[in-house]
């Protein structure tokens, strides 16, 4: 029967939406709302629970998979409290009436309702304009089917999933042109650009020749193996000769391809005066692939070689990659379990690690992160690797990757009781042979996907030793003490900012210097005041300072002033007081002098801006204002 079916004949109600749960989520929604919309109380009633247990689940708003299922909900959820006349941010503030019955949801309240308003509130900012186009696009129909051009338009610039268009349309008794929407897609994923043609091909090859290698490097960094396969400009070949660029397969090797975010390994193969210079190596099905060029000598299919990786990147990059983990684990129990590894990059330079996460990470938390995973290292844990039944290893408690496909046996990898994942990359023996973890960069690359870079290692060293070369420089240049860096620095500061207030001041008064000068120079037309002038090493700020007080002392009149910046930019201000703007209006004036500069200008009645870049032609512009006022003004 379910819960709530069994709930309505334990209340004897004939509906679950009439249950006391429901009812009182109706009811809140009822409060919040200016519009009795029984169906849309009822959707959002539903919709608040699905989100939060969603959100309690680890789920975060994304732009795909599960994350752009919530988010699809949260924003049909906002859309009927915008049927409701709801037009503030309202849909958290129901997590709270959801109740003490799930004690999950009642610990983990603060971060569902945060969660939750970020998006509403990311949502609310285009929804008004989103629904707004619609509406335009439904009076504009000739028939019942709104174009697949608006339903794509609704989608990629104002976030309208394409059910909630559909919602609407269906309100309104019309369809959706999915044909039309579907090739706007199409057209978009093109300009996006294809996948890689080189994976496509390669991959073809691979298979094409049954190829295998097994990987002998989680023991070894260099091996004696058999040429298997060979390639040349992306075709199988018998033989490669000096100087051409090609690709290899070997029967075993220590190389490890490239996968789970970990890069390739380089090295050389030799065999005798033979040397094949490995600049990357991918796997393709079953084979490892060794790109690079022959730089010495000739090489067949059969032939020996000694396999032989780049042994100081390798561990670089072992670093980096056992360090990925210490953060993951680390990033878990600092911002939230709701945080999932969503993509990352280990090379021998750095590591990059993109994760599940709702809002920037703060300076504070940046610092526990590292803190917290600089202390694994200095427990000097053992790393352990184990190979485990998938199911086993899942039971355990290991981390695996939401959509990502193992095989039936999969490779643990565990320091101490910190961190447990599935992993086939290299790693550290020790969590000490990390040396140091440092955090160099924490930003955005999605909605709802931020992104960690790092380094550690010897690259960690050269990076404190930079930092501290650094503040010894800044020191000498203030003249202080390193620990007194701080307090010179305020001091500078708000010594800077009474130095700009007394400039603001010497400025103004400045202008109103100005302004006394030039208000002799005005003439009268027509009971008007009319001033055009160029004034010389000014901005735009002080051009209007000095309009308004020439306006101020003018008392009747209409006034243009001007100034050239960065060689021929010119910047423009006109003012007309309030007593004349009947006769004439500052955004014409202001347009009128623009135009013969090459440019334009506008503004209301009473104060006007513009510019142009002709500055040849400014002392006539400025001389025409008297006579187009007096035209004006009769």
């Amino acid at each position: 029967m379910g819960l709530e079916r069994l709930a309505a004949v334990m209340q004897g109600v004939h509906n679950n939406y009439d249950i006391d749960l429901f009812q009182t989520l109706i009811k809140a929604v009822a409060d919040l709302a200016q519009s009795g919309d029984l169906n849309s109380q009822r959707v959002i009633a539903d919709h608040i629970r699905a989100c939060a247990f969603l959100i309690l689940d680890g789920v975060v708003p994304s732009n795909e998979g599960r994350g752009y299922v919530l988010r699809r909900i949260i924003r049909r959820a906002v859309r009927h409290g915008h049927k409701l006349g709801i037009r503030e941010p309202f849909f958290y503030r129901l997590v709270n009436v959801l109740g003490t019955a799930y004690p999950e949801l009642t610990k983990n309240q603060g971060l569902i309702e945060r969660i939750l308003k970020q998006e509403e509130d990311r949502f609310e900012e285009t929804l008004d304009r989103g629904l707004r186009l619609l509406e335009q696009a439904i009076a504009d129909l000739q028939d019942k089917l709104i174009p697949g051009e608006i339903v794509f338009k609704l989608y990629d610039t104002y976030g309208f999933p394409t059910d909630l268009t559909a919602d609407i349309a269906r309100e309104r008794h019309l369809t959706l042109d999915m044909d039309g929407f579907e090739k706007e897609m199409a057209k978009q994923r093109d300009r996006s650009g294809a996948g890689s043609q080189f994976k496509m091909d390669m991959s073809q090859q691979a298979q094409s020749t049954d190829c295998q290698s097994e990987f002998t490097g989680y023991e070894k960094v260099q091996d004696d193996s058999v040429v298997t396969a060979l390639f040349y400009e992306d075709k199988p070949v018998d033989s490669l000769t000096a100087g051409q660029s090609g690709r290899i397969i070997l029967e075993h090797t220590p190389f490890y391809a490239e996968s789970g975010g970990q890069v390739g390994d380089k090295g050389h193969l030799i065999h005798g005066d033979t040397v094949f210079e490995v600049e990357d190596t991918k796997k393709m099905g079953q084979a490892h692939i060794h790109l690079g060029k022959l730089a010495t000598g000739s090489l067949q299919i059969g032939d020996q070689m000694q396999a032989k990786i780049d042994a100081q990147a390798r561990q670089a990059t072992a670093r980096n990659h056992s360090a990925t983990h210490l953060m993951h684990a680390a990033l878990r129990q600092i911002l939230g379990e709701h945080v999932k590894q969503k993509g990352s990059l280990v090379a021998p330079e750095r590591l990059r690690f993109d994760f599940s996460h709702f809002e920037p990470i703060s300076t504070e938390q940046l610092s526990q992160i590292e803190r917290l995973v600089n202390q694994q290292i200095l427990l000097n844990t053992p790393v352990q690797t184990r190979l485990m039944a998938l199911e086993e290893a899942m039971n355990s408690g290991a981390m695996a990757l939401f959509g990502e496909k193992y095989d039936e046996q999969v490779r643990v990898l565990s320091i101490g009781d910190f961190s447990t994942e599935l992993c086939g990359g290299t790693h550290v023996h020790h969590a000490g042979d990390i040396g140091l973890f440092k955090i160099v960069a924490e930003t955005g690359v999605a909605a709802g996907v931020r992104r960690i870079e790092a380094i550690t290692g010897n690259r960690a060293l050269d990076w404190v030793a930079e930092a501290e070369k650094t503040l010894i420089h800044i020191s000498g240049l203030l003249k202080t003490r390193r620990d007194a860096l701080e307090d010179r620095l305020v001091q500078l500061l708000e010594q800077n900012r009474q130095n700009e207030k007394e400039i603001a001041r010497l400025q103004a008064k400045l202008a109103s210097s100005k302004g006394k000068d030039l208000a002799g120079k005005a003439k009268e037309i027509n009971g008007i005041k009319v001033l055009a002038a160029n004034l010389e090493n000014v901005d735009m700020k002080q051009l209007r300072t000095t309009l308004d007080d020439l306006k101020e002392k003018l008392g009747t009149a209409a006034v243009v002033l001007a100034t050239v910046v960065k060689g021929d930019k010119i910047l423009l201000v006109a003012g007309v007081t309030k007593n004349a703007t009947d006769k004439i209006k500052a955004g014409d004036l202001v347009s009128h002098v623009a135009k013969q500069l090459g440019g334009k200008g506008g503004g209301r009645p009473d104060m006007a801006q513009g510019g142009g870049n002709d500055p040849s032609q400014l002392a006539a512009a400025l001389q025409s204002v008297t006579e187009w006022v007096k035209n004006r003004s009769e």
